[in-house]
């Protein structure tokens, strides 16, 4: 019973201030690259994920663009949304939409989490406060979809494997 109640609390009070949270850009992420943090931000540069914008500005995309109906692709609302993070949502400084899908599109807005998540004892005050530990399936299968252009059936399985990050052990 307690661990609804908790459950309760962060919907009630914690939810008004997830969605205020502002993105920070994986910039913000770099003591994740540390090595005892499993050089995690050096994973994501080795993504797709990182040169998802950049595909944007390729032939390619501007084939697709051009069949949509949509005049540049990079600069298109439906190409954006999957292409980069936060498309459209309240931003820092830091904050560079031309970086691709960075960190916080799967582990949410960082601005309410990011000084507190480094220790452990600060995990469910992260949660809390934003930070999402697993996203799932379902999050990836919101760009991750032909619903844009012909892409290959996804395999979830698969994906994970080769975007996979883990924390080190101890």
């Amino acid at each position: 019973m307690k661990k609804y109640a908790f459950l309760f609390l962060i919907v009630i009070f914690a939810l008004p201030l997830v969605a205020q949270n502002k993105f920070v850009g994986t910039n913000t992420c770099a003591c994740h690259n540390l090595p005892k943090q499993g050089k995690q931000v050096d994973t994501w540069k080795k993504s797709k994920h990182a040169e998802a914008f950049n595909v944007l500005k390729s032939d390619k995309a501007a084939e697709y663009a051009k069949a949509k109906g949509i005049a540049k692709a990079s600069e298109a609302k439906e190409c954006l949304e999957c292409h980069t993070t936060g498309y459209g949502e309240p931003a820092e400084k830091s904050f560079k939409m031309e970086m691709g899908v960075q960190c916080e599109a799967c582990h949410g807005a960082a601005s309410g989490y990011k000084a507190i998540h480094n220790k452990p004892e600060n995990k469910e005050k992260a949660i809390a406060a934003g930070l999402i530990l697993d996203g799932g399936e379902k999050m990836c299968k919101t760009c991750h979809t032909p619903k844009m252009h012909e892409m290959k059936e996804f395999d979830f399985k698969k994906m994970m494997e080769e975007i996979k990050h883990p924390m080190p052990k101890g």
